[in-house]
């Protein structure tokens, strides 16, 4: 099988490209058999032409949808200017865009970097390095706190503080001294913190565990915990974040405020970026040389990431996003299906929990137009644009419950 070149007019058939994929590509993924060629809105089209309502949004990352016209415009005129120096030299864009976190969040400074793994590896480093400068030459607490059904990345260090021994066991042994907790356990949570401790790291909203909302009670502890031993409490809203639930930030509703915040997906609207939020007292342990990204924060990126946070974090937008994942879950609620167990989460970052696999249910509803993708193998994850609107929520929901039959 002969690939067609790129300066080929005929665009190669599906059947071309699966074929090339299992032939070029490290299988580290399992993918349906079709191929999308382009998208509009909250729409995906596939080689033949069908359209999908993607109710996937690229695990959370399209917040604006697929070919957003105000993003694309910024990025091909950015494009024309300036893609990449390196964080050598500055620009305007990345500084631009750390003013717009800064000045919408408890942060003093940012760190950018190109994903929610390295996000989480950088907060890794910053705690351990906070610790060692509080220590002063005593003893270090190196000890980090993660919880049951955590997600956090596939690297080793953020791989370390996630709980899944599926990710886990083969790339072992992990960055040490990293303990899992069972999360909203007040109880295991005080006996955790025993001095040792140097940093606890928590998804207020587990979206790849499973969309397990941290109750405000239980974040409000672990912040006093953490208050009184002195570690650094790390928000991971690499999913959760950026008006997902209908806030800017998902820990807004709690009143609990980190030290520092890893953000990525929604970010640069499909382009790679990933963020580190952190107070002035977790920067003020950093110097140059401490941490550092070839490809971070590129002019490119941050204008695409300045056009996507302007529009989430307009409170009109966010309004929408929290009327449009309230009518979503009342019209789950509303299909009373029998194994359906519970609908969870917040905003348009919602997880349907079945006594039974999902997997049926997310492959009968994608031959009918619909784009689904589960959290664990019983929980449907419903994250689609944050630009979604009422009449695609209908045709979600309706397809969802006229392929429930796929799960009998």
């Amino acid at each position: 099988m002969i690939m067609p070149r790129s300066n080929q007019v005929e665009a190669p058939s599906t059947d071309e490209v699966i074929a090339g994929e299992a032939r070029y590509l490290v299988q580290t993924y399992t993918r349906p058999a079709r191929v999308f060629t382009h998208g509009e809105g909250a729409y995906l089209f596939d080689a033949t032409g069908k359209r999908y309502l993607d109710f996937a949004a690229g695990i959370a990352v399209n917040a604006l949808g697929h070919a957003d016209p105000e993003w694309v415009q910024a990025v091909a005129k950015q494009s024309t200017r300036l893609a990449h120096v390196s964080n050598l030299y500055h620009t305007a864009e990345h500084v631009q865009l750390a003013q717009r976190l800064v000045e919408h969040s408890f942060a003093d400074r940012v760190f950018f970097c190109n994903s929610g793994t390295e996000a989480n590896e950088a907060a890794l480093k910053f705690a351990r390095k906070y610790a060692f400068v509080r220590a002063a030459g005593a003893a270090t607490g190196t000890r980090v706190i993660a919880f049951e059904n955590g997600f956090h990345g596939r690297t080793i260090g953020a791989l370390s503080m996630t709980a899944k021994p599926q990710y886990r066991e083969p790339f072992a042994p992990l960055v040490p001294d990293v303990v899992f907790l069972a999360l909203n356990d007040l109880d295991a949570l005080a006996a955790a913190f025993d001095g040792h401790v140097c940093a606890a790291i928590v998804e207020p909203i587990q979206g790849e565990g499973g969309v397990n909302v941290a109750s405000a009670e239980f974040l409000r502890e672990l912040r006093r915990l953490c208050d009184e031993s002195g570690a650094v409490l790390i928000f991971d809203e690499v999913q959760c974040g950026l008006g997902r639930t209908g806030s800017l930030w998902a820990h807004t509703a709690t009143g609990v405020y980190p030290d520092i915040m890893t953000l990525a997906k929604p970010l640069a609207g499909g382009l790679p970026i990933g963020a580190v939020l952190v107070t002035d007292a977790v920067a003020a342990a950093l110097r140059p040389g401490d941490h550092g990204s070839t490809f971070a924060a590129g002019p490119l990126v941050c204008r695409a990431a300045q056009v996507v946070f302007d529009r989430v974090s307009d409170p009109q937008f966010l309004a929408r996003v929290a009327a449009s994942g309230a009518y979503l879950r009342d019209r789950l609620l509303a299909l009373e299906l029998d194994n359906m167990l519970q609908v969870r989460g917040a905003g348009l970052l919602l997880g349907a929990q079945f006594s039974v696999p999902v997997k049926p249910l997310i492959g009968a509803a994608a031959e009918c137009g619909l784009l689904l993708i589960s959290a664990g193998d019983n929980v449907l994850r419903l994250c689609p644009p944050l630009i979604v609107d009422q009449a695609q929520i209908d045709f979600a929901v309706e397809t969802i419950g006229s392929c429930w039959s796929a799960l009998q």
